[in-house]
């Protein structure tokens, strides 16, 4: 598994390299055939200028089948690794995407090795595997929607911090204000412009003042630009926002506040882009049942189970909002995402391919 694992990481495909990402999951493709046989059924769908989606259904011993998710696109650009090689120290594992979420992948694909190598009754299985969750799943969220519709449980592989299983995820919006002013020359001409980096900075205060962490949601205001110099009085500047939400409500009263903003300058023009990545997570009727499930799988494996919330999104947020069963955070033991601390544990790695393949048995009776 360390060998399949070093091969993935070395794999580097970043989210904006399209070519990285083809070769990347031709090879994907070519490996998961050589751990597990030949699909039954193979469909790659074209992703445009993101990465494409992998789908692959091996058939099973029992009705219905299992969806199994993952992404092979990482946030780090290609030549990454020329300075951050794979390394394994005391047990742990370092190298760029190893915990978000190559490893991931790797227990996945064993899972199904095992389950058909030990001959165990199992649903069957379909591995999905997309190039671009890390900017959103814009190509991949209508296949994951789709493939998802009628599966028995979707378990979404994105790591697990101290080992707690992920059963809900905030909701995530990306938006962007621009500010539309007057250009004047600050020193000759000071009352003739109309400052767009006055009013921006006006109005960052009133958006950040949107949040409201009582019930879960979070507004962070995490880049700004404008103005030319500092003797012109600006005539554009722009802000990015990141919202992060708990319930679905949030959504609709976020939307309305930010629509309702308004320049305190009459000559400044206010414009409002962006929306929303993803819907929050949040535990319905049959995700509930899922992860009762692999807490029964988990204690016959001798493991305490425990379900953590989180503010990260994942492409678990898309099968939750759909009412439909989902758990995430089936991936490694670790920590750091998109950082260089990223790490995944060595031990921990063949006791969660083991999980899995408990929860996917636990569907045959």
């Amino acid at each position: 598994m360390l060998g399949d694992l070093r091969r993935l990481v070395e794999l580097e495909s970043p989210s904006d390299d399209k070519a990285l990402l083809d070769r990347a999951l031709d090879d994907i493709g070519d490996w998961a055939a050589d751990r597990i046989g030949k699909p039954d059924l193979l469909q790659r769908h074209d992703g445009g200028r993101h990465g494409d989606v992998l789908e692959l259904t091996y058939h099973g011993t029992a009705p219905g089948y299992v969806l199994l998710v993952g992404h092979y696109d990482t946030v780090w650009p290609a030549g990454t690794l020329a300075g951050w090689p794979w390394r394994v120290s005391d047990g742990v594992i370092s190298a760029p995407g190893v915990f978000d979420m190559k490893t991931g992948l790797v227990q996945a694909v064993w899972a199904v090795r095992g389950l058909r190598e030990l001959g165990l009754p199992h649903p069957s299985v379909r591995l999905l595997f997309n190039g671009d969750e890390e900017i959103g799943s814009p190509a991949s969220r209508e296949r994951i929607e789709a493939a998802s519709e009628g599966a028995l449980a979707t378990l979404v592989f994105e790591g697990a911090i101290d080992g707690a299983v992920k059963t809900s995820r905030k909701g995530v919006g990306i938006f962007h204000v621009t500010a539309t002013g007057i250009e004047a020359h600050a020193g000759l001409d000071p009352t003739a412009g109309a400052s767009a980096v006055h009013a921006l900075a006006a109005l960052i205060l009133d958006i950040a003042a949107m949040g409201a962490p009582e019930r879960g949601t979070t507004i962070n205001v995490g880049v700004v630009e404008g103005g030319t110099g500092t003797n012109v009085t600006a005539g554009r500047a722009t802000c990015g926002i990141d919202v992060r939400v708990s319930h679905p409500d949030e959504m609709a009263r976020v939307d309305a506040a930010l629509a309702a903003l308004r320049s305190p300058d009459p000559r400044v023009s206010i414009e409002l882009g962006g929306g929303w990545n993803r819907p929050p997570m949040t535990p319905n009727p049959a995700s509930e049942d899922l992860f009762a499930r692999a807490c029964k799988a988990a204690i016959e494996q001798g493991l305490d189970l425990r379900e953590a919330g989180v503010g990260g999104a994942s492409d678990a947020n898309f099968v939750s909002a759909l009412g439909r069963p989902v758990l995430d955070g089936l991936g490694p033991v670790g920590a750091g995402s998109h950082s260089r601390s990223e790490h995944a544990i060595v031990d921990h790695i063949p006791e969660r391919t083991a999980l899995t393949m408990g929860i996917i048995t636990g569907y045959t009776g």
